[in-house]
C-alpha cells in the first residue's frame, strides 16, 4: 500500500461508495455505450458531474478504451479547481488517489519533470475536496488493467501554459490524456442547447478559444485543444446532452459532452 494516500471525497455523493455498487452501476453505463470504433484514442474530453447527471455521457467516452486496456500505462488527467483558488496547475502531495474500486498511483517518474515548470505546484489543497478528477477514476478503473496518473488540477492558467505542461507528459500511444469538463451551467433548457453546440463545434475545430460560461474546465481544456492542433489530433463527438436530458429539470440545466481524439496516419504518435 502506497504511504500517502488521497482518500476519495465524493464517493457516496457524487457516485455510489460502496465498491460492488459503484462497480456494478460503472458495467452498467459502459455497456449501455454505443460500439467502440477500431482505434484507439490518444485523449478524452468527459464531463464530471455526479454520475446520476452526467454518467451516462461520460461511459460513452470511457467505452472507446475498451479494447486497448493492455496497451495504456497512464493517464494524464485535467481538470478545474472548483473550490481552492490557483494560478497554474497543481499535483497533488499523495502518491495514489483512493476509490471505492481501490487505488492508484502516481507515476512518480511523469512528475518529477513537471516540476520544473514555473507554473506547475504541489497544492494539497487544491485536489483535497476536488471532484473534477476522482469522478473519472472508477471509470478508468473498470476499462484499463493497470495504470499509473498524473491528476493536475488547473486554475488560471493560459492555453500555452498548459500544453507545454502536456507536452512533457505526451509520450506515445501508453499515455492517455483526460480532459475533464462540464459545459454551460444553469441556462434554460433550449438556450443551453444552443450555446453547448457552438462550444461543441469549437472543441470539433481544437478552436481553444472557450471561455469559462461555455465551460467551467475552460482553462485544461483550451490548454488540451491548443497541444492537439499541434499534435494534428482528430476529434470525435461522442455525445451531448444536458442535466435536462437525464435526472434534472429544464429550467437550469448542466451541459455535458464527451469527445475523443485520434492520433493521425501523417503524425501516428498523436
Amino acid at each position: 500500500m502506497p504511504n500517502s494516500i488521497r482518500p476519495p471525497a465524493v464517493a457516496g455523493l457524487f457516485y455510489p461508495g460502496e465498491g460492488p455498487q459503484l462497480i456494478e452501476g460503472v458495467l452498467a453505463m459502459l455497456e449501455s455505450a454505443p460500439s467502440c470504433p477500431a482505434k484507439m484514442p490518444k485523449a478524452l474530453i468527459a464531463p464530471h458531474a455526479g454520475y446520476v447527471y452526467s454518467g451516462s455521457t461520460a461511459a460513452t467516452a470511457y467505452a472507446r478504451l475498451i479494447p486497448w486496456g493492455d496497451r495504456i500505462e497512464r493517464v494524464v488527467l485535467l481538470g478545474p479547481s472548483h473550490r481552492v483558488p490557483l494560478r497554474g496547475l497543481a499535483l497533488p502531495a499523495a502518491e495514489s488517489f483512493a476509490t471505492p474500486l481501490g487505488w492508484v498511483n502516481l507515476d512518480q517518474s511523469a512528475i518529477a519533470p513537471l516540476l520544473a515548470h514555473p507554473c506547475v505546484q504541489v497544492s494539497e489543497a487544491a485536489h483535497a475536496h476536488e471532484h473534477s478528477l476522482e469522478v473519472h477514476l472508477p471509470f478508468l478503473q473498470a476499462v484499463i488493467d493497470h495504470f499509473t496518473i498524473v491528476p493536475l488540477v488547473v486554475g488560471l492558467a493560459t492555453p500555452q501554459e498548459v500544453a507545454d505542461v502536456l507536452e512533457t507528459v505526451w509520450d506515445g500511444e501508453r499515455t492517455l490524456v483526460v480532459v475533464s469538463t462540464d459545459l454551460s451551467h444553469f441556462l434554460p433548457y433550449t438556450h443551453a442547447q444552443k450555446v453547448d453546440r457552438l462550444t461543441c463545434d469549437a472543441i470539433l475545430r481544437s478552436d481553444g478559444r472557450i471561455e469559462p460560461e461555455q465551460a467551467c474546465g475552460a482553462y485544461p481544456l483550451n490548454g488540451f485543444l491548443l497541444a492537439a492542433r499541434r499534435r494534428g489530433l482528430r476529434p470525435e463527438m461522442i455525445m451531448h446532452c444536458n442535466s435536462g436530458d437525464t435526472a434534472g429539470d429544464r429550467e437550469r440545466v448542466v451541459g455535458y459532452a464527451a469527445f475523443a481524439f485520434y492520433a493521425t496516419t501523417e503524425n501516428p504518435n498523436g
